[in-house]
């Protein structure tokens, strides 16, 4: 049975709350990648940078069975309070000098458990009329985090990564805090089961459901796709910044990285303004112009244009992400729950991350401006083919 639904204000105490929670988890998480990528660089360890990311997506396809149940079957607002609290104990691990990657494991098992909590309370704090909104709200309180956990973290971690760790700890600490203030609703269907074989033929049902709703695949496939290059992307500006640029500090591509999110920030005002369930398919005006954009970025050697690109290429992904998250959320929360919905959402991602961290991973021999106009080719021809297949008629 699905909770009831609040219709909250936008600007109501609950959702404030949740804005804050979320501003301080995301804000630490992008701190301690800049710290973990810096420790590993630290330690000769460049190479394997690409296992810190492949480390943290590996739990939100392992678990991605159980989170979406947990999230559905207690409070949601608890469930993230132990998910920050799991990331908590990542970072303590990584600050007396436990394994990076495994560290940064832990950290994603409490990131994947946090995630579909985030955003399926959207779906009970108010009606499908103000999910873009609140979408776009979150959103933007994320990247706002983003935007200033990355500077904060390559100027920490060029100071002292030590220093960088205990801030990240102090931050995971208030989110848990704040989790406290975000009310107890009741759970969204109750589980009848907790029998290992029973979660995962439930799953594999809700995995089917939304595969055959049309509208739930299409926001599956559009959000993998721009989250998996965002993360290879990511991972690539470490590379490609020394590389074009000749800077070889950890603060410019973080730097860089806070202005993509600047830019993801603008996209995710305009989709708020522009586009709702009933029009979403202009979000694929944004999506069809990161490819191309992406391609223009690899061959820039000035920062100053490699700045605006990136702010160009935020925004497009902006106006093209949050229109789908709230389209999956609102068919997620009308079959299978959207702690399901989410949790799936999140499977698909991480395994779209998978596989191109480890196929760039894999090709670090090649010159990284090859390797990301690639990236950007394959984000264009995937996007139109998507694109086609919305508009061909049935």
């Amino acid at each position: 049975m699905n909770a009831p639904q609040m219709n909250l204000s936008l600007t109501s105490r609950p959702m404030l709350a949740l804005l804050l929670a979320q501003f301080l988890s995301a804000l630490a998480d992008n701190a301690l990648l800049i710290a973990a990528i810096a420790l590993m660089k630290s330690a000769g360890q460049v190479a394997h940078i690409g296992w810190l990311q492949m480390g943290f997506v590996v739990p939100f396809i392992v678990l991605a069975p159980f989170v979406g149940v947990l999230a559905d079957a207690y409070p949601k607002g608890r469930v993230m309070l132990v998910g920050n609290a799991i990331k908590l104990l990542g970072t303590i691990l990584i600050l007396i000098d436990a394994s990076p990657v495994l560290s940064y494991t832990i950290v994603g098992v409490g990131a994947a458990l946090y995630s579909p909590a985030k955003y399926g309370i959207l779906t009970q704090f108010f009606h499908a009329d103000k999910l873009v909104k609140a979408n776009s709200w979150l959103e933007g309180s994320t990247i706002a985090a983003i935007l200033l956990g990355v500077v904060l973290g390559g100027w920490l971690a060029d100071a002292s990564v030590h220093k960088a760790l205990w801030v990240v700890v102090a931050i995971y600490a208030a989110a848990t805090l704040i989790n406290l203030y975000i009310p107890r609703i009741s759970a969204e269907h109750s589980v009848q089961h907790w029998q290992l074989r029973a979660m995962l033929v439930e799953f594999w049902q809700a995995v089917v459901t939304l595969v055959k709703d049309p509208a739930a695949f299409i926001s599956l496939l559009g959000t993998s796709l721009f989250w998996g290059t965002g993360a290879t992307l990511r991972l690539m500006l470490f590379v490609w910044v020394p590389f074009a640029l000749g800077v070889t500090d950890n603060q410019t591509p973080a730097n860089l990285m806070g202005v993509l999110s600047i830019g993801i920030v603008i996209g995710a005002a305009l989709a708020a303004t522009t586009i709702n369930l009933k029009n979403v398919q202009m979000a694929f005006i944004g999506g069809l112009l990161i490819g191309p954009v992406v391609i223009v970025l690899a061959a820039q050697t000035n920062i100053y244009l490699t700045a605006v690109f990136l702010v160009v290429l935020g925004t497009a992904g902006g106006l093209f992400v949050v229109p789908l998250n709230a389209l999956l959320q609102q068919r997620g929360h009308a079959s299978v729950g959207a702690g399901h919905a989410l949790a799936i959402q999140n499977l698909f991602e991480n395994i779209a991350m998978l596989i191109l961290v480890t196929s760039y991973s894999s090709l670090a021999a090649y010159p990284v401006t090859a390797t990301m106009t690639g990236l950007g080719g394959l984000m264009l021809i995937t996007l139109a083919g998507l694109y086609w297949k919305i508009k061909t008629p049935k």
